[in-house]
């Protein structure tokens, strides 16, 4: 039964959010005896004979602020016990909200160049400065890449391993392609359809951040992104879209885009975080974590006696 449950523990979707989270997980000084679970309104909490830090557990409250709406979050009952949200988790939510305005912002001011009169002075000065905006929007990216929490970490090494692939096939392209033939990045990538197989990795690690955003919290916005980032990218790279199409998917993708960050700000900062105790849970040795799986499994089992 304890190897079936670490099994389940491995791929267990907690109810909100389901699968992926954002924020970067405390790191963890278990003490090395188990106890048995006390019981709580809601739940259990770890007795004192397996010490987590007294952040993360506990019943004091703090205050959390998102779009401008404060709540009080006390504790929340996860899969293995109690947690809560502490300063330095709202800080990484923010930031990891930040990092996608930050992409949207730039990715919308760039490809703007597309709908702009030709010989605009708007237009002429961002086409000047295409590749710092370039810049920038991979650094919002990476940013969101970095603190991103995700349950699974092969699927969050994933992404930050596209996220690299991308920036350094975009250095490569800029620097031994793009600055001999006199062209920006972008600018060399819409006359050189071929490079996108350099700088695409970096578009594939933003679709599977929208794809997880949209599994996790079915929002429509992400889950069309999903399908309008590759579309656009491999109807460039084919030369099977015609400009039409794709100037239209362009302007669709940067207003979803937009709507997508913005509304990362109305979601509560607990959201982004997921349960905790899970990261708690794989924090700890394996023996204690099989110690502990037995005990709530016993604790389970005396429940449904009862």
């Amino acid at each position: 039964m304890a190897t079936q449950a670490l099994s389940a523990a491995a791929f267990f979707v907690p109810p909100n959010p389901k699968l992926f989270s954002s924020s970067k997980p405390k790191s963890l000084s278990p003490s090395p005896n188990l106890g048995s679970p006390t019981p709580i309104s809601g739940g259990f909490l770890l007795n004192s004979s397996v010490s987590f830090p007294g952040n993360l557990i506990g019943k004091r409250c703090i205050k959390c602020q998102a779009a401008g709406e404060s709540s009080e979050s006390c504790v929340y009952q996860g899969v293995y016990g109690p947690w809560t949200v502490d300063p330095s988790d709202v800080r990484e939510v923010i930031l990891y909200r930040s990092g996608l305005v930050t992409a949207a912002a730039s990715f919308v001011i760039g490809a703007s160049t597309a709908f702009l009169p030709e010989n605009s002075s708007l237009s002429d000065s961002i086409k000047q400065n295409l590749d710092l905006i370039y810049a920038i929007g991979a650094g919002g990216l990476g940013v969101s890449l970095l603190l991103i929490h995700i349950y699974v970490t092969e699927i969050k090494r994933t992404l930050q391993a596209l996220w690299a692939l991308g920036v350094l096939g975009s250095l490569a392209t800029y620097v031994r392609l793009a600055q001999p033939a006199g062209d920006n990045l972008i600018q060399y990538v819409i006359h050189n359809p071929t490079a996108v197989w350099f700088v695409g990795p970096l578009f594939a690690a933003l679709t599977g951040l929208v794809f997880k955003e949209g599994l996790c919290y079915g929002k429509l916005e992400a889950g069309i992104l999903t399908f309008i980032i590759p579309s656009v990218l491999l109807g460039h790279l084919t030369g099977l879209m015609d400009d039409g199409v794709k100037v239209t998917l362009l302007g669709l993708w940067m207003a979803l885009f937009v709507i997508f960050a913005g509304r990362k700000f109305s979601q509560p900062i607990k959201d982004d975080i997921g349960d905790k105790s899970v990261f708690m849970f794989n924090a700890l040795p394996d023996d204690q974590k099989k110690s502990l799986v037995e005990k709530l499994e016993s604790k389970k089992l005396s429940q449904n006696l009862d």
